[in-house]
């Protein structure tokens, strides 16, 4: 059996409609529930606030800093409404700089649902004159996400600087069906996120982050654990089809890097924070087993058969039974635990998606 057949579907009541704070008053964004799989060990559900005492002095906790951006924006196609998702910027500066998105169908209750893409050659228009000119399928075989070439942004035309700022100006957060309602920025933002976010950030929030705060931060680094920020800025995630990740940009330092390799000379053990922070760690790594500062684009899907190099744990959140992400839970944990684990998040009633609960995961010992 894998965590596929435990769970089947997310029953619609496990969904995290709003955030921690808002489905219990009283609650900050560390009141949600953790559920912890620890090797052979059969998991247990606590809570995150324990997160200090669970984890050893000498561990180093890897962070992912990219900010979420306001990533979607109504528009038109000829005369039908669309929502834009802007998922990941190319390369390049200047005008014509191109953008791979994806465009959604507006359900009429504030969010959205699935439409094909293209065609090639369409013009999405947009608010302020900006437009978008759809140019090929990001990937052969799939027309989900679109390259679109961006026109009409400002001086800079399509760059970086520019569709940020009309991001800000017109964007919101992307939202899918199972949420109840619209959340300001700051709800998909976590603590983690640096400021600068001009030239990069996230389409959708790194969210195994968000639970953490300054004081459970600050207890943390009382009780000896280091934190090491790497930098991936996540695309649009396949709500429906959940697809394997496309390539994205990522960064990773050379404090970073001698962090990780310190901690494991030690004997600590590093904990990634976020599926993002796997895979841009996992992606600098050398064929000695080293981590060195590297950044540009990885298309890393790690899988049990891949395996994992030099994470030794993972928080995330819970994730749905058709996620790719689920193999890179079980090249952490082994298969077993997984099932163990979501068979036990099931019977506590945890719950699902970027407001929900989370999960520790950690190598057999």
């Amino acid at each position: 059996m894998s965590a596929r057949a435990v769970v089947g579907r997310v029953p619609e009541e496990l969904s995290a409609r709003v955030p921690v704070e808002e489905r219990e008053p009283g609650r900050g964004r560390d009141g949600v529930r953790l559920l912890v799989s620890a090797g052979e060990r059969e998991p247990r559900v606590g809570w995150f606030t324990e997160l200090p005492g669970l984890l050893r002095a000498g561990d180093l906790l890897v962070v992912n800093t990219s900010a979420t951006l306001p990533a979607a924006a109504d528009g038109r196609l000829g005369g039908e409404p669309v929502v834009v998702h802007f998922s990941t910027r190319a390369d390049g500066p200047g005008p014509g700089a191109r953008w791979a998105v994806e465009l959604r169908a507006p359900d009429g209750r504030g969010t959205t649902g699935p439409r094909p893409g293209g065609p090639a050659g369409a013009v999405v228009a947009l608010a302020g004159g900006a437009r978008l000119e759809l140019v090929e399928p990001l990937a052969p075989g799939t027309e989900r996400l679109w390259w679109a070439r961006a026109g009409g942004f400002g001086a800079a035309d399509g760059s970086g600087s520019a569709v940020m700022a009309w991001l800000r100006r017109h964007g919101r957060p992307i939202r899918y069906a199972y949420t109840e309602r619209d959340q300001p920025l700051a709800a998909y933002r976590t603590v983690f996120a640096a400021a600068g976010e001009e030239e990069g950030g996230s389409a959708e929030m790194p969210s195994a982050g968000r639970p953490f705060t300054t004081r459970t931060v600050t207890e943390l680094v009382r009780a000896g654990v280091q934190f090491a920020p790497v930098t991936l800025h996540t695309g649009v995630a396949s709500a429906e089809a959940h697809e394997p990740p496309y390539p994205e940009r990522y960064t990773v330092s050379a404090h970073a890097a001698w962090l990780v390799n310190a901690v494991r000379a030690g004997g600590g053990r590093v904990i990634a924070v976020g599926t993002t922070a796997v895979r841009a760690l996992e992606s600098a790594v050398g064929p000695d087993g080293r981590v060195r500062a590297a950044s540009g684009w990885t298309g890393l899907v790690v899988t049990p058969e891949r395996g994992v190099r030099v994470v030794d744990g993972l928080l995330t959140g819970l994730h749905e039974p058709e996620a790719s992400h689920l193999l890179m839970l079980e090249a952490v944990a082994g298969a077993a635990a997984v099932e163990r684990g979501y068979e036990a998040a099931v019977r506590a009633r945890l719950l699902w998606h970027e407001f929900g609960d989370v999960h520790l995961l950690t190598r057999r010992e």
